[in-house]
């Protein structure tokens, strides 16, 4: 009922004109909108024209490196104007010398190498009135230019080391014996410092010119107190002391040469003499008739026999190797002219210096060699006042260690 009520209404509405106007506008809406999809979908199914036949396509340029940006095309780009670099600078001027003004030169230091030179007879006896052509120095068997040249008496600077242990009374007798025997040959000018030593040494006085504090540190020698004799201990703390003075130094060392309980072996001992500059060992040996007597009657076994005359090799190596001497006195009288030989080699050296033509400073041990020769290179002969030929003996340590780079 609602339906055809409605329907009725909408008749009433939709008159025949009302109808021919709607459908006139939309035909002229159709017309006016519809070229607007069509004229799209031509475009989008037209295929894109081909190129000109005589036109190249050419390649993408990349951008060179000092353009930067982005490695791929994207389109025109600029290039930047390669910088010129700029001329070098002219070189300095030289500078000119002021009038008045000394030259200066940078020279290379080569270390100048020490070396004291005892020249004497067989029996011991100085050679003076050498000169300086007479020494030939051999420096690991290269002869080295000698610089500098004196022979002149000269005051001691000496260390005397005592060997003071609970062993024996005898060796104790000859040990302070030896000292005193040795206060009473210094002079006045000369420098000594007294150490003693059992199982660690002992300073009785530093370096002094005073001739009674050297006796007063002998007499302090009466009680020993340990019967150990570190040697070895001994002489290198010694050594290591007197290497920080400057100028020659000596060690009169008076010992039996026995070493019992020392932290150093005897390498590590002879390893310090080596890189030791400058001092030079003077032994004297203690107790010899003592052990030649206990010997004899048979009190002393194989063992102590050789453990005494092993002493007295390592005494001899060490003055050997630092250009001094070994004595073994078997009395008592010989002591006086044992230390007035001594004095008398430390005071008549001869001494040489010169700059090594290894100019290395590699630390090695370098071997050294000193021959007496005459005006035409060949050995030097010597005669006495019969005429006769005279033997020489030439001592001078047999090496030094050459300084490292750090040093």
């Amino acid at each position: 009922m609602f339906f055809w009520q409605f329907a009725r209404k909408i008749r009433q509405i939709l008159t025949l004109p009302l109808v021919i106007a709607l459908a006139l506008w939309y035909s002229v809406f159709s017309l006016s909108a519809a070229p607007l999809p069509r004229a799209q979908h031509q475009d989008q199914q037209q295929p894109p024209s081909p190129p000109p036949a005589n036109s190249q396509q050419k390649p993408s340029a990349t951008p060179p490196p000092e353009a930067g940006g982005p490695g791929n095309d994207v389109g025109p780009y600029a290039i930047p104007k390669k910088k010129e670099e700029p001329p070098p600078p002219p070189p300095p001027e030289k500078p000119k010398k002021i009038e008045g003004m000394p030259d200066y030169s940078i020279q290379v230091d080569v270390p100048l190498v020490n070396l004291d030179v005892l020249v004497t007879t067989k029996d011991g006896q100085f050679i003076p009135g050498l000169k300086k052509d007479n020494f030939r120095v051999l420096e690991d068997g290269v002869r080295q230019p000698i610089s500098n040249f004196s022979q002149a008496e000269a005051p001691i600077t000496a260390v005397l080391l005592v060997e003071f242990a609970s062993t024996n009374y005898q060796f104790l007798y000859d040990a302070l014996n030896a000292s005193y025997t040795f206060a009473n040959g210094l002079k006045k000018e000369d420098w000594v410092a007294v150490i003693s030593y059992d199982m660690r040494p002992h300073i009785l006085t530093d370096f002094t010119q005073d001739k009674r504090a050297v006796y007063g540190a002998l007499n302090q020698l009466r009680i020993p107190g340990f019967s150990e004799r570190n040697l070895f201990d001994s002489v290198y703390d010694t050594l290591d002391r007197l290497d920080r003075l400057e100028g020659r130094k000596y060690i009169i060392l008076v010992s039996t040469g026995v070493d019992t309980f020392s932290k150093l072996n005897l390498d590590q001992i002879l390893k310090k003499i080596k890189t030791t500059r400058n001092v030079t060992i003077f032994s004297v040996g203690i107790g010899r008739a003592l052990v030649e007597y206990l010997e004899t009657r048979g009190a002393m076994g194989p063992i102590s026999s050789l453990t005494y005359l092993q002493a007295e090799n390592q005494l001899s190596t060490f003055s050997r190797m630092t250009g001094g001497r070994a004595y073994f006195p078997r009395f008592q009288g010989e002591l006086p002219e044992i230390f007035h030989d001594v004095a008398s080699d430390i005071r008549n050296q001869y001494n040489l210096a010169y700059h090594s033509t290894n100019t290395k400073l590699d630390g090695t041990y370098r071997k050294l060699k000193v021959e007496i020769v005459g005006p035409d290179g060949s050995p030097l002969k010597v005669k006495d006042q019969k005429g006769k030929d005279v033997k020489i003996q030439v001592m001078a340590r047999d090496g030094y260690t050459a300084k490292h780079t750090v040093e």
